[in-house]
């Protein structure tokens, strides 16, 4: 049993990946432990985020949020956080990790591609620079 995940949250597919990492979560968690969701949002270039109104960028964050929020319900640990941050989200989810002291990292992987034998998916990068264990359902 773990007393502290972290739950790389992705919200494509209506959240359908995440809600079964969380089902997941529920089973490996101890009775006062607590989980994560972490959701990393894309950083939008500086010659985008001038032509995009700043409510339009704050809407789309509530929105995650609320995303989130729906997802979190689903989870049984004594504490649930929401974490979302922006930038490169390999580096993110292993910051968040190391924040929370989590002492697992749950996160989807899609099938790989040529494309993930020359970039790495981020799955891949976080297995490979993790410090605790990390477990990569598809």
């Amino acid at each position: 049993m773990y007393k502290s995940i972290v739950i790389a949250a992705a919200l494509f597919n209506q959240g359908a990946t995440t809600r079964s990492l969380v089902e997941k979560a529920n089973k490996l968690i101890d009775r006062d432990g607590s989980i994560t969701l972490v959701h990393v949002l894309d950083e939008v270039p500086a010659y985008l985020s001038a032509a995009i109104a700043r409510e339009q960028l704050m809407a789309h964050r509530r929105a995650i949020r609320e995303q989130l929020e729906s997802l979190a319900s689903r989870a049984k640990a004594k504490n649930v956080d929401i974490d979302i941050r922006g930038g490169r989200p390999s580096e993110n989810i292993l910051a968040s990790a190391k924040d929370c002291n989590a002492d697992l990292i749950m996160i989807a992987s899609h099938k790989p591609g040529m494309s993930d034998f020359f970039i790495g998916s981020t799955a891949a990068r976080v297995v490979r620079h993790s410090q605790v264990s990390v477990l990569v359902t598809r």
